[in-house]
C-alpha cells in the first residue's frame, strides 16, 4: 500500500517502560516517590523564599523560577507515566501528545537558559562581588527570566507545529514514555530532514549557548576560589560549586545527547533512560542541590518548625 495513502493516527500508544508487572509495580514506585519528592522539594523552596524577606535576591529569586518549572516539567510527565505503567489504555490523543510535547519542551529549553542565568548569577557575586547590585538589578533578573520563558515558549510553538504537520503512518505506538521529538521523527513516512535541522538549530542556539555560558561562569568562579586564603572558606565556595556543576553538566548532557544526534543514532531503550534523567532525576534534585544545604534555607525551615510546635 501506498504510505502517502495512510493518514495519520489520532492517537498515539505510549509503550512506556516496560511490560513486565513486577517491573512494573517497581517502576511506579520508583517515580511516585521521586514526584512526590520533587513536588516537596520544589514547593519548599518557593515557600521558603516567600517567607523569609532575606532571602529574597536575584539568587533565590531565579532558583523560585528554576522551582517552578521544574514543578510543571515534572508535572507534565510524571503523571502520564503513572498512569501508563500500571494501566492497561496507554493511549494519548494526537492533541494530548503535541500539548505534552509543547511544555515539556519549553520548560525543559527554559529549565536551561535558567540555570545559565543563575551561574552567571553566581560568577557576578563570587568574581564581582563589589559591583553585584549595581548589575544584577531588579530589573536586569525580571528582563532575563521574562526573556526566557517568552523565548523558550516560542520556540516549542514552532517545533510542536513542524512535527505534527508530518504523517505518521508507519506506526501509531511511540516507543517512548511520554511525546518527545526524535521517537516522533521516527514514526513518520516523510523526509524528516527539515525538522532535524530545526532541532539541531534550536538546540545548538539554546542549549549549546546556555552550557558555554555556564562553563565560562563556572570556569572564572574557579579560578577566583583557588584565590581565597582561607582554605576552609575555599573548601566550602567549591564544594558548593562543584554540586552545581556536576547537575548542570549531568542536564545539559542528557538533553544535547537526545537532541544532537543524527536520527539514525536513535535508541528506543538508551534514550529512555537519558530521558529519565532530566525529566524526572534533574527537576528532583535541584532543590537539594541548590538551596536545600544553604545555611539560610535550613535556618527559615527550623524557624518555621519551632514556631508551629509552639504554638
Amino acid at each position: 500500500m501506498d504510505s502517502t495513502n495512510i493518514t495519520s493516527p489520532v492517537m498515539f500508544i505510549l509503550l512506556g517502560l516496560s511490560d513486565i508487572p513486577y517491573l512494573q509495580v517497581i517502576y511506579f514506585l520508583m517515580f511516585f516517590v521521586m514526584y512526590i519528592t520533587t513536588l516537596a522539594g520544589n514547593l519548599l523552596l518557593i515557600i521558603v523564599v516567600r517567607i523569609n524577606l532575606t532571602l529574597q535576591t536575584p539568587m533565590y529569586f531565579f532558583l523560585s523560577n528554576l522551582s517552578f518549572i521544574d514543578i510543571c516539567f515534572s508535572s507534565t510527565i510524571v503523571p502520564k507515566i503513572l498512569i501508563n505503567t500500571l494501566g492497561k489504555d496507554r493511549r494519548i490523543s494526537l492533541l494530548g501528545c503535541a500539548f505534552q510535547m509543547y511544555f515539556s519542551l519549553a520548560l525543559g529549553a527554559t529549565e536551561c537558559i535558567i540555570l545559565a542565568v543563575m551561574a552567571y548569577d553566581r560568577f557576578v557575586a563570587i568574581c564581582m562581588p563589589l559591583h553585584y547590585n549595581t548589575i544584577m538589578s531588579k530589573k536586569l533578573c525580571i528582563t532575563l527570566a521574562v526573556g526566557s520563558w517568552m523565548a523558550c515558549f516560542v520556540n516549542s510553538s514552532i517545533h510542536v507545529f513542524i512535527t505534527f504537520q508530518l504523517p505518521y503512518c508507519k506506526s501509531h505506538h511511540i516507543s517512548h514514555f511520554f511525546c518527545e521529538i526524535p521517537p516522533l521523527l521516527q514514526l513518520s513516512c516523510r523526509d524528516t530532514r527539515l525538522n532535524e535541522i530545526a532541532m539541531y538549530v534550536s538546540a545548538g542556539i539554546l542549549v549549546m549557548m546556555a552550557f558555554f555560558l555556564t562553563l565560562i561562569s563556572y570556569i572564572h568562579i574557579i579560578s577566583t576560589i583557588f584565590r581565597i586564603q582561607s582554605s576552609q572558606r575555599r573548601q566550602k565556595v567549591f564544594s558548593t560549586c562543584a554540586s552545581h556543576l556536576t547537575v548542570v553538566t549531568l542536564y545539559y548532557g542528557t538533553i544535547m545527547f537526545m537532541y544532537l544526534r543524527p536520527r539514525s543514532a536513535y535508541l528506543p531503550e538508551t534514550d529512555k533512560t537519558i530521558s529519565i534523567i532530566y525529566t524526572v532525576v534533574t527537576p528532583m534534585l535541584n532543590p537539594f542541590i541548590y538551596s536545600v544545604r544553604n545555611t539560610d534555607v535550613k535556618l527559615t525551615i527550623k524557624n518555621c518548625l519551632t514556631r508551629k510546635w509552639t504554638i
